[in-house]
């Protein structure tokens, strides 16, 4: 029933999360003296009935997909990098909401 040109507050609060982990994430990029290309995240949150029994967005699910210009981190440096943007983004910590990120290699 929502406009499909408009941004509802569902998007909205998916898209909050991502641009906030994403932010994050290109912060803790440049401390490790990596340079960022490109950054694309196509999150999705999922709705459901929450333990409270009230209609909620109960995940969000992150699928960042990052390019590197010059040097790429390995696996295990893009996964701790993730790691730490995901601990340091005040959006996630302060949500009910699980928030899992499953970076795209």
């Amino acid at each position: 029933m929502s406009d499909p040109s408009a941004v509802d507050p569902e998007e909205a609060f998916v898209a909050s999360i991502s641009s906030c982990h994403m932010l994050w994430f290109l912060s803790v990029a440049v401390e490790r003296n990596f340079l960022v290309d490109s950054y694309v995240d196509e999150a999705e949150g999922l709705m459901a009935t929450n333990s409270e029994g009230k209609t909620a967005i109960t995940r969000v699910t992150l699928r960042p997909k990052v390019a590197f210009s010059g040097t790429a981190p390995s696996r295990e440096e893009l996964d701790e990098m993730h790691h730490a943007a995901h601990a340091s983004c005040f959006i996630a910590n302060s949500v009910k909401s699980d928030v899992i990120c499953e970076p795209n290699a």
